[in-house]
Formats: structure tokens, sequence, C-alpha cells
């Protein structure tokens, strides 16, 4: 990857609305350049979607919480990921070390339904032991944004 495709990265990651023209503009190519350039990003797998970022809180979603999920057993893990993967409410599930074997984050419209998404979901996975769930109360800086490094700059 070359400067040029880190910055069409960077710019994307701005302002995914950007036309192939203002991309041009930017980095100096031609509107064909720039769709050849994107066509091997996406190909290669370094830009993995291109998508809407959606204000949770204009769907309904207004609770945040991060779960701590401890499994029985490593054999757990496969099932346990499948489950999660089905259960559309968890945005993101990391493997983390420590005390716990996950880390998920969640969105809910209350608490009532995250109580039901715990105990009828998440609970119910395979090898499941325990859970403990931290409430957001606010959200000062949150992005989808990675710090990408560009000669000069």
């Amino acid at each position: 990857m070359d400067h040029i495709d880190l910055r069409l990265l960077d710019l994307l990651q701005k302002d995914g609305r950007l036309t192939y023209g203002e991309l041009g503009s930017e980095v100096g190519l031609s509107i064909s350049a720039i769709n050849e350039r994107l066509r091997k990003l996406n190909a290669r797998g370094a830009i993995r979607a291109t998508v809407a970022v959606v204000e949770p809180s204009a769907v309904g979603l207004t609770l945040t919480a991060f779960i701590q999920v401890l499994l029985e057993r490593p054999e757990h893990d496969a099932p346990f990921i499948e489950g999660i993967r089905g259960i559309a409410e968890v945005q993101e599930c990391h493997h983390v070390a420590g005390d716990y074997s996950y880390l998920l984050k969640v969105r809910s419209r209350d608490t009532a339904h995250l109580e039901a998404l715990i105990s009828h979901g998440i609970k119910r996975l395979p090898g499941v032991v325990r859970t403990q769930t931290t409430i957001v109360l606010s959200t000062p800086k949150e992005t989808t944004a990675l710090r990408i490094s560009i000669e000069g700059t």
C-alpha cells in the first residue's frame, strides 16, 4: 500500500460519500485510476465495508452497555461466537485477556430491553458462567476512524 492508498483510506473514513472525482482531485489521479485503486483496496480487504453510521438514538437505541462474559471452558468459544453473531443488539464482541472471556458492546432501547437481552439471550448461550454489565452514562468520544500514518503528515 502506497501513500496514495493510505490517503484515499483516510479521506474515505472522514467522508465515505466523496465522489471518485473529488477523491481524484485530492490525490492527483483520474477517476479511472481512483476506481482501480478502490477496487484493489476492496479486493485486498483493506476496506471492509462502505456504510452509513446511524445515530443510535435516532432509531430508539438509547442505552449502551458493555457486558463482560465468562465462559466455562474454551470448547464453548465457537458455539458462543455463533450465538453472539445472531444477536442484533451486540455491536462488538472481543475475545479478551483477564478475568472474563469476552467483552461485548451492546445497544438497547432501555434497561428492560437490556435485562431481557442478557437473561434470555446472552446467558442462555453455551458455556456462559457469569456476566458483568456496565451501563454507559455518556459517550464523550466514539469513532470508527483509524489513525492512518501518511508520510509527510
